[in-house]
């Protein structure tokens, strides 16, 4: 444990004397060398995606079977002899979980991040996924939150949190690593978020606790973002439960199939802080719930020229000139909890009044929990679907009506 304390002090010293170093000599080798290295990795997990699915090779493990997906396609599971599992994120890199009492094959690729079981000292920074975790009974395996007792939405999580089974280690960005080495932290669980803050990540690693990146936000189909629950059913030997749960979650689609859609169009968006209207790519697993519920995305083909992330930033004028005329605006107050009236939208903007859906009374908006909530979102469907087909609000719930 001393050991482990000292090499804190030094990383913390490290990173101290390292502000700034983005703009040092040399600093953008490591980054391009990074970019080659995930393109060329990328590109090697594209090819084995057009072939049968088939686990790859590794020495001194035998392949058995691959995991069974209907809509989730940023990730695969392959299933080794003896309980040895490979958890491939297409996006990023592949972890291999290694059985409790079994040890990692020799001579392993230095790409494939080594996950221990049992994984029962998990830290949660992802706080989306912390539901997915909850949907399978493994809430008592994170005993590390990225956010206080009062930020959580999921029951499970804020209980754990007020009865100190799971305690507070600092946000993703900023995590408390004297905390997270005492408390035996076996993995750090997060979201793409920290791929905006690279050294907390490098320096977790060097504390010799392994980093998992969730990237199920860049599903292009909503329950392909839930199915995610299979993998960390994988991770966690909770197949079972994850399975059954997610098949609960897939009724909801087969209930609307055959519906016919109701043609009206809707944008989902927010405000912001510098002005610009923030909204989903056109193939974002939002716009999809859309088409799911009836109705249509007002953004058709839209993408985000700068990378493969979720979000499009447009200016007032850019988001004005496609959704002025759509039948329904659904502000995202996930991101920003302040706009619940149509006072407070306009306010943001003087031109929402001249929005259609504001004139008609069609604007409405997600409370805050709906981030949480990666396990339910067949009822954010469901809402959608009650918003396009003038159905009871009681029933609704995520969404609310702006007055």
């Amino acid at each position: 444990m001393k050991k482990k304390l000292c090499k804190i002090t030094a990383l913390l010293l490290a990173a101290a004397l390292s502000l700034g170093g983005c703009g040092q000599p040399g600093a953008g080798k490591k980054s391009t060398d990074s970019t080659q290295q995930t393109e060329e990795t990328k590109n090697k997990k594209e090819d084995q995606s057009k072939s049968d699915k088939k686990g790859p090779e590794i020495d001194g493990l035998t392949y058995e079977s691959t995991m069974d997906l209907t809509y989730a396609t940023e990730f695969d599971v392959y299933y080794y002899k003896d309980g040895y599992k490979l958890l491939d994120v297409h996006e990023d890199r592949q972890y291999l979980v290694v059985p409790e009492g079994k040890e990692a094959p020799e001579g392993l690729s230095e790409d494939i991040v080594v996950l221990q079981q049992p994984l029962d000292h998990i830290y949660m920074a992802a706080t989306a996924i912390m539901s997915l975790l909850d949907a399978v009974d493994a809430i008592d395996q994170v005993k590390f939150s990225g956010v206080n007792a009062s930020g959580w939405y999921v029951e499970g999580a804020k209980k754990a949190m007020e009865s100190g089974e799971m305690i507070y280690a600092g946000k993703y960005s900023e995590p408390d690593y004297e905390t997270l080495v005492n408390g035996e932290c076996d993995l750090a669980v997060e979201s793409t978020m920290i791929l905006h803050t690279p050294k907390v990540q490098e320096m977790i690693e060097d504390l010799d606790i392994p980093v998992f990146v969730d990237y199920s936000s860049y599903e292009s189909h909503p329950l392909g973002r839930t199915e995610w629950i299979k993998l960390y059913g994988a991770m966690l030997n909770k197949e079972d439960a994850a399975d059954s749960f997610f098949e609960k979650q897939a009724q909801v689609i087969e209930k609307l199939k055959g519906f016919e859609n109701t043609e009206k169009t809707v944008a989902y968006f927010y405000v912001n802080t510098d002005g610009s209207i923030v909204v989903r790519k056109s193939e974002d697993y939002i716009p999809s719930m859309i088409e799911i519920a009836g109705g249509r995305y007002a953004f058709k083909n839209l993408k985000n020229a700068d990378s493969n992330a979720p979000s499009v930033k447009l200016t007032m004028e850019e988001f004005y000139a496609t959704a002025v005329d759509a039948d329904y605006l659904i502000y995202n107050g996930t991101i920003d909890g302040q706009v619940k009236s149509i006072s407070d939208l306009k306010a943001k903007s003087n031109l929402f009044s001249e929005f259609k859906a504001v004139k008609e009374g069609n604007v409405w908006y997600t409370g805050k929990n709906l981030y949480q909530a990666t396990d339910t979102v067949g009822e954010l469907i469901m809402d959608m679907h009650l918003m396009l087909t003038d159905g009871d609000p009681k029933e609704m719930t995520f969404l609310e009506k702006m007055k």
